[in-house]
């Protein structure tokens, strides 16, 4: 099948972290809100098949598709921005382009030639890009290219786009480079060399910059935009400044005022209109006029990075702004939390989080930080390890399995009420091999989590390997934690709670990653309320007490 869509390539330049992610979303969300029907996807030059087994601090959180991919957390960007679904064929890496490169030549898919970087890898990259494109659901395709032009593990990716861009002509394919151009405090002025040098380096591969997107910290005056439209060859309406932001939901408002849209399109040799954003900006009006604020403990062990929780971050964004509520997040690291501290850790907090992880450091004080939360009715959300981590401190603390665990953690406990599922009992690679993706649940009536839903099924993504132990199900509940949301097929509990505190939720799946601007999660959005609740019910006691 033939590609029918135009593409986009984003390239970056100078450093990495300059914001292609957000740049690409906006310009889709842009797009989309002209009619257009758009998709993003990340090429990321690392030699990882996956971000599954990264540590966090590497490259942040490891977001998950609805079927199950382990991407890039520019992903989560891409959905909440555009509120459609991401898949394997948004984000490619170049462990996944090499492997399968290697695994046509072991089957002698290439006629015994020589196997090369050109035209091998680079054709392997070419067919990755026109997947999404070749599908026939969109219309534009935003391809983001991780990494700095001139590094050498982004060449290969760099050839593949000039190559593309002769296949496809000069109509179909354009490239956005994104650049820094820094502001000198001591000379008081904005240098454009380092932009000169990277459109440069990007010529000297073959692929000429079409519009450029500059980083600044201040306006660029129009002599400013006049010498680099000049240098590096593009036309003077096709510089646009991206200053910084106070949120990045700004960042589509900022690129309409630019043009960016109406540039990119005219290149394309579409039609521009005026974008419908309406309901874009009737969320940035909640979220920057907030009535009042609240405070939520966000306990986790990969804390001083704060990507390593962005959807998490950003869920509560979306959930604050629904409920006209700042929401501030204090990271607390759960390595530093003990009974002699807790309540001096948590006390002051609204609401407490127990993020995902892995591994047994930092899991005593989670276990603490749940018992202190249970014990005071200050609103509990637990998501994965933090489900896990509250059916543990519940068995120790009310059931009395004093040595109740999860085999991850201690696999000698007489009582593993957290364990490995029969099937992944006999898995030893560590790369995509947990439980992932799209699950169904079944919801409880009567269930705080049925309610907040307003539904009886549900699909929520996953990405873990330890399960509730079902052997314990009947004394856990009896004991007066509730498991009200169950896997149909298997049987698997997804949800707990505890009915008789003012919001206490255990998940064991990850619903950050399906908050967006247009849907803000149910249930960081109930969340959010009840923390909201329990500061107003805390500040009435107090001043009774006055």
């Amino acid at each position: 099948m033939t590609s029918t869509a135009k593409y986009i390539f984003v390239t970056g330049g100078v450093t990495s972290s300059l914001g292609k992610g957000i740049i690409a979303a906006s310009l889709a969300k842009l797009l989309q809100a002209q009619g257009y029907r758009v998709t993003i996807q990340k090429l990321d030059p690392y030699i990882n098949v996956d971000p599954g087994t990264l540590n966090p601090y590497e490259h942040g959180e490891c977001y998950v598709t609805e079927d199950g991919a382990e991407t890039d957390l520019d992903l989560g960007h891409y959905e909440r921005f555009l509120n459609v679904p991401t898949s394997q064929a948004n984000n490619v890496t170049t462990g996944r382009i090499y492997q399968s490169v290697i695994q046509k030549e072991r089957r002698g898919e290439f006629l015994g030639k020589t196997v090369q970087v050109v035209p091998h890898i680079t054709d392997e990259i070419k067919e990755r890009i026109q997947i999404l494109g070749k599908s026939g659901d969109y219309d534009i395709i935003i391809t983001e290219i991780g990494g700095t032009v001139g590094d050498i593990e982004s060449l290969p990716y760099v050839e593949a786009v000039r190559q593309l861009r002769w296949d496809l002509g000069e109509d179909n394919g354009i490239v956005i480079h994104l650049t820094l151009v820094p502001y000198l405090a001591a000379a008081g002025e904005l240098k454009t060399k380092p932009t000169q040098h990277s459109v440069k380096t990007l010529m000297e591969s073959g692929v000429q910059a079409d519009v450029l997107v500059c980083r600044t910290e201040h306006d660029l005056p129009s002599d400013i935009r006049r010498k680099l439209a000049l240098f590096c060859n593009v036309r003077e309406e096709a510089v646009i400044q991206s200053i910084d932001a106070s949120t990045i939901y700004d960042v589509p408002n900022l690129m309409l005022k630019e043009g960016l849209d109406k540039v990119v399109l005219k290149k394309l040799g579409l039609a521009s209109t005026t974008p419908d954003i309406s309901k874009w900006n009737e969320f940035l009006t909640r979220l920057k006029n907030p009535k009042t604020e609240i405070t939520i403990g966000l306990i986790g062990k990969y804390v001083e990075l704060q990507d390593s929780y962005k959807s998490i971050l950003e869920a509560f964004i979306h959930a604050g702004a629904a409920n006209e509520v700042k929401v501030n997040v204090e990271s607390v690291h759960s390595e530093y939390i003990n009974k002699d501290n807790v309540d001096i850790k948590l006390g002051h907090l609204d609401g407490i989080l127990v993020a995902p992880g892995f591994g047994e450091r930092g899991i005593e004080g989670k276990i603490d930080a749940v018992q202190y939360v249970r014990e005071n009715n200050v609103p509990y959300f637990g998501i994965c390890l933090g489900m896990q981590m509250a059916v543990i401190e519940f068995s120790r603390n009310v059931l009395g399995l004093k040595d109740a665990d999860s085999t991850e953690m201690n696999p000698n406990t007489t009582n593993p009420v957290i364990d490995l599922m029969e099937d992944q009992k006999t898995i030893t690679d560590k790369g995509g091999t947990m439980r992932l993706g799209a699950w169904d649940c079944d919801l409880k009536l009567g269930s705080i989590v049925r309610d907040i839903y307003k539904s009886e099924h549900i699909s929520e993504r996953h990405r873990h390997r330890y399960e509730f132990n079902g052997k314990y199900k009947q004394a856990i509940e009896d004991a007066g934690m509730k498991a009200t949301g169950l896997n149909p097929e298997t049987g698997l509990v997804e949800i707990v709670e505890i009915p008789t505190h003012p919001w206490f939720v255990g998940v064991q799946y990850h619903p950050e990653y399906k908050s967006t601007v247009a849907n803000p999660h149910p249930l960081f959005v109930g969340f959010v309320k009840a923390a909201l609740n329990h500061k107003k019910k805390t500040s009435s006691a107090r001043m009774a007490q006055k």
